[in-house]
């Protein structure tokens, strides 16, 4: 079992900054993305997530325990089952394989597992392929090929290795396991409230739209590593001259706002709905004429 990652961690050279103070210059506008030949993830798939670390609050050790709490897994996990055939989502359609095929734009939530520490609190990413690949052996998710493994992890999780640290060169990245010799897909996305400043930047002193920056946060995250995986799922789809996949080349930037106010009373700056949540995503790229950083295609 072992890991392979698709997509190098990213640096975190543009350090996200609070949304009134966002720079429009943070996207890598100068050039489009192109195809280099290899797949991308047609059809329709399924998401399994593994919560590794602790996620029961009262369990929890630290100042960011609240983080780390059942309200902060239902932000997410609602989130997960909602993004696929939105607006927003549907961005990632534009990018077809050799074939002509393209991703559906439809993504579906089908289960979660717990991890409580099996390989300790500082992994590789050898060791999440590792976790993965055990959870799907023991039957906690089938082994789907096409599907998509979430790798969650509480705020008191490294994950250190060679050039990946989260925190300290990204907040998260995609890569590829194995479990009993079938390849599997699986996206990283990290706990926010470890380094609020490098991972969740655009809430520094500014309220979050569901009056939890560290989930809030994820869910950018979350939304960001996995279009660049539907894309990009082997480093051999779209990006672009800079080694950037759709989702990399606007990392930064969040496009027209409005503004809420939260469960907490705060006014709130937000720039997608969906269903009865309102979220701050990161823009996402289109890929027409000299290409764009979007929340959709046509706005």
């Amino acid at each position: 079992m072992g890991s392979k990652l698709a997509r190098l961690c990213i640096t975190l050279a543009l350090v996200l900054a609070a949304v009134s103070s966002l720079p429009a210059t943070a996207a890598r506008t100068d050039h489009t993305i192109e195809y280099h030949g290899g797949p991308v993830m047609t059809g329709n798939q399924d998401i399994y997530v593994i919560w590794y670390g602790c996620w029961t609050q009262s369990g929890c050790d630290g100042a960011n325990a609240r983080y780390n709490d059942q309200a902060t897994v239902d932000i997410v996990t609602e989130f997960m089952g909602r993004l696929g055939g939105t607006p927003y989502f549907v961005i990632n359609t534009e990018y077809a394989n050799v074939a002509g095929q393209t991703p559906s734009g439809a993504i579906f939530y089908a289960g979660s597992s717990v991890d409580n520490y099996s390989r300790g609190a500082t992994l590789t990413e050898a060791d999440i392929a590792g976790v993965i690949s055990h959870h799907i052996e023991a039957g906690d998710f089938p082994q789907d090929s096409f599907g998509i493994y979430i790798f969650v992890t509480s705020s008191d999780v490294a994950v250190e290795d060679g050039s990946t640290k989260f925190c300290v060169t990204c907040c998260n990245f995609h890569g590829t396991g194995d479990s009993l010799g079938v390849q599997f897909k699986y996206a990283f996305v990290g706990n926010p409230a470890r380094c609020p400043n490098g991972c969740a930047s655009q809430f520094e002193g500014a309220a979050s739209p569901n009056a939890n920056f560290a989930a809030d946060a994820m869910v950018a995250w979350l939304a960001h590593a996995v279009s660049g995986m539907i894309t990009n799922p082997t480093n051999q789809g779209w990006y672009d001259r800079y080694g950037l996949e759709n989702s990399e080349k606007c990392e930064g930037t969040f496009g027209p706002t409005q503004t809420m106010t939260n469960p907490d009373g705060q006014s709130a700056e937000f720039n997608v709905t969906f269903g009865p949540r309102r979220y701050l995503l990161q823009q996402n790229w289109v890929n027409e004429k000299k290409g764009r950083c979007a929340l959709q295609i046509s706005q």
